[in-house]
């Protein structure tokens, strides 16, 4: 940028139309001139104060000292300003640099944080579609990759239009006050109740990233984030000990789950088998193959964990499925995961196969068209069996809520019988560190332990 001090401002001129003869010229706009170094600069407005408030601007920054740009005649901070980027645009940059280093859940994860961060970033202006509207716009089109995004529908194409126009620039976040209305706005849900404390934390991550981003962009000064305060209680993540069910209720539990649909359930039983005496997640006992499995026929047998199956919408993922191949969680891509398995479970994923088979590439458990079993599908076999196995109260309870929670129970099943916690954190896949602080409620007899060594000592 070429900049000059040597500036010159002249008087407003008024522009006119004649209306035809012997009228009165009719006015039709006001033009400010001025000059920078040697060059003459104009910019014409419609109504005469618009005219005089940009001349006072020009003139009280030139009476402050700043340099004015030779090429735009503009004051150097009305150049920046001009080309500064609005948050909208800075976010939509922001998915085009991370969506190719993203798992899909985290894809799903950084759009719906986004569009409840732009949807505050706004202006009042006029046209404001709904809330739905400016979130459907957002996720399923402004968010995703230019080759993945669908034709917009005109509603769609509205939406994105007004929050092209509406978006505050980024800079504005260097005023705490929008800052601290996006973190108001991340603490509620769509319906206006408090939001979960891990769905607070998990989208003010996205939040955080994309300014630290902008500031190794030099488009922020300083993360603004560091400005702003909101209390919010922090997430242990610790399990509902109402949730994990005794070995009893777990195997009552897969008996009613054969008793679901004609051949759904039966299909399912040794997938939810796997969560219960193996501890694994969804997402990997979905993707379990035939040759992952030593299943001797009697003792213990093992499972070599490599991949995993989360399920997403299918916008998100690379293969255009719902479920994404991925490694195994928090682990290199290529690391495995050996699993040793109790002769329940052998017993249980032998019969199994000999009565269900496999799939093409090998995989234990899929639909009769060879895909893995859907959340929803899964989700609803669950809810029904549980019917079966509990008594209304316990319906009605946390007991075994979700399938996830097998998982729950098992690894509180191991804790619980002596197993040491980094033997336990290995067939987990968890960290030491992170187990014991998500299930410290769930080990049941330490206390009773502990009770009876204090009173030991204190008789000594």
């Amino acid at each position: 940028m070429t900049t000059s001090y040597k500036v010159k401002f002249w008087d407003i001129r008024t522009n006119t139309r004649a209306d035809g003869t012997g009228k009165k010229p009719r006015i039709v706009s006001h033009t400010v001139r001025w000059t920078v170094g040697n060059r003459e600069k104009s910019q014409t407005f419609k109504t005469k104060g618009l005219a005089e408030s940009f001349l006072s601007d020009l003139r009280q920054t030139a009476k402050k000292g700043e340099a004015f740009d030779m090429e735009s005649g503009l004051p150097a901070s009305m150049v920046k300003a001009k080309d500064a980027r609005t948050w909208y645009a800075f976010a939509v940059t922001y998915v085009h640099a991370w969506w190719p280093h993203a798992a899909a859940k985290s894809r799903e994860g950084m759009t719906d944080a986004l569009a409840n961060i732009t949807a505050v970033l706004a202006k009042d202006v006029a046209g404001r579609p709904d809330a739905e509207m400016i979130r459907k716009a957002l996720r399923e089109y402004s968010f995703l990759p230019e080759d993945r995004r669908p034709a917009p529908t005109p509603e769609v194409a509205k939406a994105v239009k007004w929050i092209e126009a509406a978006s505050l620039p980024l800079s504005a976040l260097e005023e705490a006050k929008h800052t601290r209305a996006v973190l108001e706005a991340l603490a509620l849900r769509m319906d206006g109740k408090a939001a979960a404390t891990s769905t607070y934390r998990r989208k003010r991550a996205v939040f955080h990233h994309v300014l630290e981003y902008a500031v190794e962009l030099e488009e922020l000064s300083a993360n603004p984030l560091h400005k702003v305060k909101l209390r919010k209680i922090k997430a242990t993540g610790e399990i509902d000990r109402r949730s994990v069910v005794n070995p009893l209720q777990a195997r009552d539990l897969l008996t009613a789950v054969t008793y679901v649909g004609r051949s759904r359930g039966q299909m399912m039983m040794a997938m939810f088998a796997c969560m219960y005496f193996g501890g694994l997640r969804p997402g990997e006992a979905s993707a379990l193959r035939q040759k992952d499995c030593h299943l001797p026929e009697t003792g213990w047998g093992y499972l070599t964990l490599e991949k995993t199956l989360p399920e997403t919408n299918s916008r998100y993922t690379d293969s255009g499925e719902s479920h994404d191949e991925r490694g195994l969680k928090h682990r290199e891509q290529r690391a495995t995961r050996h699993v040793p398995i109790p002769p329940e479970l052998v017993k249980i994923l032998r019969q199994h196969v000999l009565e269900h088979g496999i799939a093409q590439d090998g995989r234990l458990f899929r639909t009769s068209s060879g895909k893995p079993f859907p959340g929803s599908t899964v989700s609803k076999v669950w809810r029904e069996a549980r019917t079966y196995a509990f008594t209304p109260d316990q319906v009605a309870s946390p007991l075994a809520g979700r399938p996830y929670d097998l998982r729950h129970a098992a690894v509180s099943l191991w804790l619980n019988a002596g197993v040491h916690a980094p033997e336990a954190a290995e067939r987990a896949g968890h960290g030491v560190d992170v187990m014991l602080r998500v299930y410290a409620k769930c080990i049941d007899g330490q206390r009773d332990v502990a009770n009876q060594r204090i009173l030991d000592a204190l008789a000594a």
